[in-house]
């Protein structure tokens, strides 16, 4: 028998199987055409279709034929299904995923486009406060991109996490073509997201622990209380005392005061956060503020690439004019937060990595620094809660610290005799 009758015969074989197993009564977890569609099988899905079969029968997890052929960029598959009459936006019972949501998830502008023109909601968020236009930026798809704001889209949308925007998502993976189709589009370069007051939120979660250990306490069956000694005559133990009055000592802030406010980050801090030049070359080219401060700790984007040790983009931002003399609310410059990624502690602990992988050295981008104007002698105000990664068990506090001192902390004798040679 040849190859092609063979083949023939167990198409017509596999047929056959479907049509008794569409008429023999499938039980209700039995998603045929999801099924045939999750393997990319075209003729499959076509010969369940003509048998009758439930275009919209879902997986458990609610995974449709149209799900799986928006997430395999199965663009016949779709094409089939919305003909045969499949509903456009089904969500899946977790997450509440619609077949536009992975279509822009992974990048397949054709697909989407083909959604968005049978009806699909551009504006669909999935319960995890996401929108498809989220998802496209991150995946850097700019065709998915156009189709959706073609289709109203709101350039604009926030996430329901902390008010994160498309060009957001774009520059924080440092996708450039996504970060250009929206900046064209109009996107607000600007925007910010929303700010976390970690001193609030402390003192609501301690209210609520005094509220629950007062219920607690109140459950529990009273403790006997020893009865009171009576004082017989002066002096001996029940002598009273003077009170202790302790030394005045200077306030003690408390790490969760240390951290304040953090968060309020545009497109460009996000960009600096994670090192991704060309998009802030892009954000930049297309009018981004290079000073725009951060709404939390008002820290600059030249800031904040310089905290997380990304030097080749801070030399960027320079390029760009960045003033290197603004400081952030604890009163960190980038010259002092090069010298402290540079000898942080080393531990188990997540830390920045980025310093170890950059064209630009640390006393490169000192020098840049100084060279632009950067005051050498600029002193922190309280002590940086992120100088070390281990609940800062360092034994340093660097309040007052400038950059000099923490050269010397880590005897760092290139470093000081930079500082020194420009006025340290």
């Amino acid at each position: 028998m040849s190859v092609a009758r063979r083949r023939t015969g167990l198409r017509v074989a596999s047929m056959a199987a479907l049509s008794l197993m569409v008429f023999a009564g499938a039980t209700p977890y039995e998603s045929l055409v999801a099924d045939a569609a999750q393997k990319g099988d075209l003729e499959a899905v076509r010969a369940l279709l003509q048998q009758g079969a439930d275009p919209n029968a879902a997986q458990p997890d609610g995974l449709t034929g149209l799900h799986w052929a928006a997430l395999n960029d199965e663009l016949g598959i779709a094409e089939i299904l919305l003909y045969a009459g499949a509903t456009v936006s089904p969500v899946t019972r977790v997450g509440g995923y619609t077949p536009l949501h992975l279509a822009s998830q992974s990048g397949h502008g054709v697909v989407a486009r083909t959604l968005l023109e049978a009806g699909a909601d551009a504006n669909a968020y999935t319960t995890t406060g996401v929108s498809s236009l989220h998802f496209a930026a991150q995946a850097d798809a700019a065709e998915a991109i156009l189709a959706l704001i073609e289709h109203g889209a709101e350039v604009d949308a926030r996430d329901t996490f902390s008010n994160r925007t498309p060009l957001m998502f774009a520059a924080y993976r440092g996708a450039v073509e996504a970060t250009e189709a929206l900046v064209r589009a109009d996107a607000d370069m600007s925007a910010t997201t929303a700010v976390k007051d970690y001193v609030e939120i402390s003192r609501a979660a301690s209210t609520d622990r005094a509220r629950r250990n007062r219920i607690v306490a109140a459950a529990e069956p009273p403790e006997p209380r020893p009865e009171r000694q009576q004082a017989r005559g002066g002096g001996g133990n029940n002598s009273q005392r003077a009170p202790c009055v302790a030394p005045s000592l200077p306030e003690i802030r408390s790490s969760t005061e240390q951290i304040g406010q953090q968060g309020g980050f545009a497109a460009l801090h996000f960009a600096a956060r994670e090192g991704h030049i060309e998009a802030a070359r892009l954000l930049l080219g297309s009018g981004a503020n290079v000073d725009q401060v951060t709404a939390g700790d008002q820290s600059t984007a030249l800031v904040v690439a310089a905290i997380n040790g990304n030097y080749d983009l801070a030399r960027t931002l320079l390029e760009a004019d960045a003033d290197p003399n603004l400081l952030s609310d604890d009163g960190v410059g980038p010259l002092f937060a090069t010298l402290n990624i540079e000898w942080s502690l080393r531990t188990w602990y997540p830390q920045p990595q980025a310093f170890r992988q950059q064209q630009t050295s640390y006393l490169d981008l000192m020098e840049l620094l100084l060279d632009a104007g950067a005051d050498p002698n600029e002193q922190t105000q309280t002590h940086i809660w992120y100088a070390a990664y281990n609940a800062g068990r360092m034994g340093v506090d660097f309040t007052g610290a400038t950059p000099f001192w923490r050269a010397a902390y880590a005897a760092d004798v290139a470093a000081m005799r930079l500082l020194a040679d420009n006025g340290a």
